[in-house]
């Protein structure tokens, strides 16, 4: 086991504008489970690979515990990685599979077997050791090559989107096993994912990336409860926060004739950095109520219910100076309205979050 830390880590392209990778500065802790997660495109797997050796350090340098393997080969840096393509060899048993990289170490053959018959023990695969990979489903095949990881037992686990080619009832199933065997392990993990609901359901900590920037690393309620910004308010969160940018008044920010309260330092942050008598403003679906008419909230046209059995997700639009702006909000079954419907929306007090309009920065 051993910590991993990124220092001002780069990664730069021939003929690339901008870096994949720019100066990361990350610290994991020695048995942390830490998720990188981000839209496409993000740098979150190029982070990984640098890590794995397989992608060159440009610029600073990644350190495994005390040392310093920024220009070490993949097999010197006692890594392990989990692929989305399992690449299993298909003319080997999923045993030989599991034992194969010991077999090359000139591992023991009585220690090649109780590694193999432990690794099985724990991912549920000991009537399977005889198999082809042919004859395995997806999710077998990835508890595989999670088991050729752990018999290996590296310093550090990486792994690259594992779950990306199961549907999606396997892939709940599969990310709480890794989470459970994680945690039994205790094995250091850095784990990519574009799905934020795997992020937040798995990591320790979750670093959030956008354009080869890390937006914020914290843990999974911290980053729900206050993003540092509005891409990561945005990104955090199923289905994703209301964000808009809005009139700044002397009542606050302006929601067409319902007005969101702000503290006097709210409102000369927003006024800071360009704000241009602008606020951008966010609210959760579940952090909002449907409310009378006379009760102050904002008029929105439903155009869409969701009926998720529990509760039920209500999507319409509302007209914010002259442009329809679509809000969603979550509310009790029992008071679903109807497509067509005019509701009347009210953030509940001290639920909204309040960034800069021009910087996009928490206030």
């Amino acid at each position: 086991m051993a910590s991993v830390t990124y220092a001002k880590a780069s990664r730069i392209y021939a003929g690339t504008e901008r870096p994949a990778v720019n100066k990361l500065d990350l610290e994991i802790g020695d048995g942390e489970f830490l998720v990188l997660v981000g839209p496409s495109g993000c740098g979150k797997s190029t982070s990984l690979r640098m890590l794995a050796g397989l992608e060159d350090v440009d610029e600073g340098a990644i350190y495994i515990d005390d040392r310093d393997v920024t220009h070490l080969p993949p097999k010197a840096r006692d890594i392990a990685m989990v692929f989305q393509n399992y690449a299993l060899y298909p003319h080997m048993t999923v045993y030989e599979n599991m034992a194969f990289a010991l077999k090359l170490r000139k591992t023991s053959k009585s220690e090649i077997d109780r590694r193999v018959k432990e690794a099985a023990a724990l991912l549920q695969l000991e009537e399977y050791l005889n198999r082809k990979p042919k004859a395995l489903s997806g999710g077998q095949r990835q508890r595989v090559a999670m088991g050729r990881a752990i018999v290996r037992e590296p310093q550090v686990f990486l792994m690259d989107e594992p779950l990306s080619n199961l549907d999606a009832k396997l892939r709940v199933q599969t990310r709480t096993q890794i989470a459970s065997l994680q945690a039994k392990l205790g094995i250091t993990t850095v784990y990519v994912t574009h799905d934020q609901v795997e992020a937040m359901t798995m990591g320790h900590r979750v670093a959030v990336m956008l354009d080869g920037v890390l937006q914020q690393v914290d843990t999974p309620r911290a980053l729900y409860d206050t993003p540092a910004n509005v891409f990561v308010a945005g990104f955090i969160g199923s289905p994703a926060m209301n964000i808009k940018t809005v009139p700044l008044t002397e009542q606050g920010a302006a929601f067409a004739d319902m007005h969101i309260p702000l503290t006097r330092e709210q409102v000369e942050a927003a006024q800071a950095e360009g704000g241009n008598g602008k606020v951008t403003v966010g609210f959760r679906p579940e952090d909002c109520d449907m409310v009378s008419p006379t009760e102050g909230g904002m008029p929105v046209v439903v155009e869409l219910v969701e009926d998720l059995g529990s509760d039920a997700n209500v999507y319409g639009h509302a007209a914010l100076e002259g442009v329809n702006e679509r809000f969603v909000v979550r509310t009790d079954r029992r008071h679903m309205p109807n497509m067509g419907d005019t509701v009347f929306v009210k953030p509940r007090a001290g639920q909204s979050h309040i960034f800069n309009a021009a910087s996009g920065s928490r206030i």
